[in-house]
């Protein structure tokens, strides 16, 4: 019989299938699609010369993740990190987040840059503590309750600088604002507002990495670390329900929609029906573009910019994120990442790949292609006449990529408060589904949504201990 069955090799799937590898089980993983990577998939499209990333494509989580440090990544990928992390476009004017946050500030100035650093800074200061913090169960004990203490009071200032005194920061705000409006809904609850805070101290950190040759870099490497261990991954093939397999203990890298349906009959009717339920945000639609000459932004400096933020002021990118959870904007908060300014591995020679999304109404097939390229062509005149291919994956289409992304839902479900705590139930081990063998280790589980593998290292590190009595997973042959 077979130790442990992983179902998804997504980045979570495949840090749970290495975790268990080097415990020493027999490990065999089952991938619906043809290639592994999940929301970290680099391939071609309807027949290109170029290469895309199907999911994410920045990967600020990815250096502070533990699982991607303890399974090799940080060693086996080369990661890009651009001196400007990114960018944020204000009708004419840019705000710039570089990596040094003392230059950040300064180019900011003024009030705006004073209200700035006292915002990140301490946050930055304590990065490594934050990580191990909010990259773990929230219910958990916090290991730094000085760092979680700090974190919690520049939240309620990031609600304030994002919500209540924007117009008096209005620069400073509208970088802090683009961070967190990556999570969809345009919430102004403390979850969202941590959420940016995170992501923005990140930028300012250890930077936001492009990983070479794409995200499937990300997966290519977990997968490597858990074959080199035995494990064996089969893409491919589509499991219809957990009776199907031989094995003592299966882990879902899938929807929590998925898992309990994959389970039926195995759990209680609370938690398979509170899994069939999952709040879900917004949606997205991401296009594709490549262009036959780099972006000719009007700002000169946003070309050395690795992702750049297009949405205006912060109330006008919170009502275009508020509106993208009913019917969608007629200028939409986008996020563009630049890829080939540092890898040129992703196209032909000469020609550039653009990566942009926003947000939409869940489950969505509208193509907002028209209105993505004209907020780029708002910032950069003559964009339309480099464009040499466009590739629109709604939000629909998002789910069919990738059955994990219901509806488009690029979150594993809503990451307001309850649903960053309540993932897929309070508990202090919230990967067992309460059903022996059965764990939840996606994005659907804690910690949740980005490329950071932690969902599938602390799902398995809690299988190895609850069913094996195994506490030092990492073992060598």
């Amino acid at each position: 019989m077979i130790d442990v069955a992983v179902i998804g090799a997504g980045p979570n799937g495949l840090a749970a299938a290495a975790v268990a590898a080097r415990a020493g089980l027999n490990v065999q993983v089952y991938e619906a699609n043809e290639t592994i990577g999940g929301a970290a998939r680099t391939q071609s499209l309807d027949g290109s010369q170029a290469v895309f990333d199907l999911g994410s494509a920045v990967h600020p989580m990815a250096l502070e993740s533990q699982a991607m440090r303890e399974l090799g990544v940080h060693e086996q990928v080369d990661f890009i990190v651009p001196e400007l992390s990114f960018a944020h476009v204000i009708d004419e004017r840019t705000a710039y987040a570089y990596k040094d946050l003392e230059r950040t500030v300064q180019e900011l100035g003024g009030d705006d840059g004073k209200a700035y650093q006292k915002l990140l800074a301490p946050l930055v200061e304590q990065i490594d503590g934050l990580s191990e913090t909010l990259l773990n169960p929230l219910l958990k004990i916090p290991t730094h309750p000085l760092t979680l203490g700090t974190f919690a009071v520049s939240a309620l200032g990031g609600m304030a600088l994002k919500d209540l005194v924007s117009s008096k920061y209005e620069r400073a705000a509208a970088l802090y604002s683009g961070c967190a409006a990556h999570v969809a809904g345009g919430s102004r609850g403390p979850a969202n507002a941590g959420a940016g805070l995170f992501l923005a101290a990140t930028a300012h950190a250890k930077g936001w990495p492009i990983p070479r040759g794409g995200s499937q870099a990300i997966a290519d490497a977990l997968a490597a670390q858990a074959t080199a261990h035995g494990a064996q991954i089969h893409t491919g093939v589509r499991v219809e329900h957990i009776d199907e397999l031989a094995a003592q203990n299966i882990l879902f890298d899938t929807s929590a929609e998925e898992a309990a349906k994959l389970s039926a009959g195995h759990l209680s009717d609370q938690l398979s029906s509170a899994m069939s339920a999952t709040r879900r945000s917004p949606g997205s639609c991401l296009v594709h573009f490549v262009l036959s000459e780099p972006v000719p932004w009007t700002d000169p400096v946003l070309a050395t910019a690795g992702t750049v933020h297009l949405g205006g002021t912060a109330a006008q990118v919170g009502k275009a994120e508020r509106a993208a959870t009913r019917k969608g904007s007629a200028k939409p908060f986008l996020i563009v990442s630049q890829p080939t300014q540092f890898d040129d591995s992703r196209a032909p020679a000469g020609q550039h790949v653009i990566w942009a999304y926003c947000h939409v109404p869940l489950n969505s097939s509208v193509n907002m292609r028209q209105e993505i390229q004209a907020m780029i062509q708002r910032a950069a005149p003559g964009f339309s006449e480099t464009i040499r291919e466009t590739h629109v994956v709604n939000a629909h289409e998002l789910e069919r990529q990738n059955s994990a992304l219901v509806g488009g839902d690029l979150s594993g479900g809503t990451m307001d408060l309850l649903g960053s705590i309540k993932r897929p139930r309070f508990s202090l081990d919230p990967w067992y589904l309460q059903s022996k063998g059965l764990y939840l280790v996606s994005s659907a589980a804690p910690p949740g949504p980005s490329v950071h593998g932690m969902g599938g290292f602390l799902g398995a590190k809690a299988m190895l201990k609850r069913e094996f009595g195994i506490k030092k997973w990492n073992r060598t042959r």
